[in-house]
């Protein structure tokens, strides 16, 4: 459920008519909604009732400090996997022991940061890693909570850019050698092994693969007590999909369905289950706002081309991703075929292909939906464009939680060498 909705003839924002919204921001922009974002997190929470659970928000997903400090305020935890995720957490004021660290790629720099921090627990993905970091923390005097992200080699059966669980991932330790690297764990100084963390993907739409590598988890829980560790908690990581399109049955996607999944695999063993859900929360809780520039007829196709572009929102590019796309002031219309592209210079700049819409007009707003979660946190620059700002709706209030910028701050980044001056 999101809370975008016409009113009056007029898609809104909840009390927010996105025709004022764009005059007053201009386009492009991203607009999130608060509601929603309780709402998706609150039922999330709800599904595991009776358990022992944190619910750590994936910052890579939408990392806003507006969106941030919403989530902190319903006592949300958070997944991290740089140092800046972790200081936006900390900003946002989330308690150090509810902070977990992610990713493969832990600098010195970032691993002594969450040390000093005394975060909750690093998700270790590799031996090296696990050295390092045993290092860092005996040279501070200091004991680094952590877990083995184990790779269960389970298809999660979703784009292969976003799958996590396979053997051909960069992620995570393969399960015939996590026992090793375990017991290497525990004779290291400076370490403190507190859990078993496993993440096999994200947009995952089937129950299947979850029980799969559920099953295989709640096994090894069993072999690594068996060995004399301590599992305090389990972090079955995030990868729930959210319906992109407009005929996903809702109720396909609900946490109640994957809940029960988890509680028949984990309720038995009573531990501190750690979810990772990003995503879910976010994704259907924002839209990209963008105006049509030109409708474009070539010779076999026809182009509507508009304000928003690939720097904006590289999902469609860079996944084959669907979003809906829906007219702001709808009228009476023709259908017709087009793709929707925009003004970078890429063949690949689109944000739907052969999609079916009612032909707009030069000067219409279109919403760009589900784009709350990788989006604005992959945008960039590219052919020297602005990034859309970003817009958080409460309700009939709005505040700009990102604000544009100028192009003078923008050539301001680069710096002339002297003897270029």
């Amino acid at each position: 459920m999101h809370h975008f909705a016409l009113k009056n003839g007029v898609l809104h924002a909840e009390g927010i008519d996105l025709s004022v919204l764009a005059e007053t921001v201009g386009t492009p922009l991203y607009c999130y909604s608060t509601a929603t974002i309780i709402r998706h997190y609150q039922v999330f929470k709800a599904a595991f009732e009776g358990l022992r659970t944190l619910v750590c928000y994936a910052v890579k997903a939408n990392s806003n400090q507006a969106v941030l400090k919403t989530l902190a305020g319903l006592g949300a935890g958070m997944d991290v996997v740089s140092e800046g995720e972790l200081r936006r957490a900390r900003a946002a004021g989330v308690a150090a022991d509810k902070i977990t660290f992610s990713g493969i790629g832990k600098t010195e720099a970032e691993m002594a940061y969450g040390l000093d921090e005394h975060i909750l627990c690093f998700n270790v993905e590799s031996e090296p890693e696990l050295v390092a970091l045993s290092k860092l923390a005996a040279a501070r005097g200091k004991q680094a909570r952590i877990a083995v992200r184990v790779n269960p080699d389970v298809d999660p059966r979703t784009h292969a850019k976003i799958a996590t669980g396979t053997a051909e991932t960069k992620f995570g330790i393969p399960l015939s050698r996590a026992r090793a690297v375990y017991r290497l764990a525990a004779s290291l100084p400076g370490i403190a092994v507190s859990g078993l963390d496993m993440h096999i993907g994200s947009q995952i739409t089937e129950l299947a693969p979850f029980d799969d590598a559920f099953a295989r988890a709640a096994a090894f829980v069993g072999q690594l007590e068996a060995d004399g560790h301590k599992i305090e908690h389990i972090d079955l990581g995030g990868g729930l999909g959210i319906p992109y399109r407009e005929e996903d049955p809702a109720e396909s996607f609900h946490p109640d369905r994957y809940a029960k999944v988890v509680r028949r695999h984990f309720g038995p063993l009573d531990r501190k289950l750690i979810f990772e859900p990003g995503r879910l929360i976010v994704g259907n809780a924002g839209i990209l706002l963008t105006r049509v520039l030109y409708v474009k007829q070539g010779l076999h196709k026809t182009f509507v081309i508009v304000d928003a572009a690939m720097n904006d929102l590289v999902r469609p590019t860079l996944y084959e991703a669907h979003h809906e796309i829906w007219t702001v002031r709808p009228r009476p219309a023709a259908d017709i075929v087009a793709d929707v592209v925009g003004p970078v210079c890429e063949t690949g700049d689109f944000l739907a292909l052969n999609r079916t819409l009612p032909e707009p007009h030069p000067g219409d707003l279109l919403a760009i939906l589900s784009a709350g979660a990788y989006g604005a946190v992959q945008a960039g620059t590219y052919n020297s464009r602005l990034l859309a700002p970003e817009v958080l709706v409460n309700g009939d209030d709005f505040a700009v939680i990102r604000p544009r910028g100028t192009y003078d701050q923008l050539i301001g980044l680069d710096k002339i060498p002297a003897w270029l001056r």
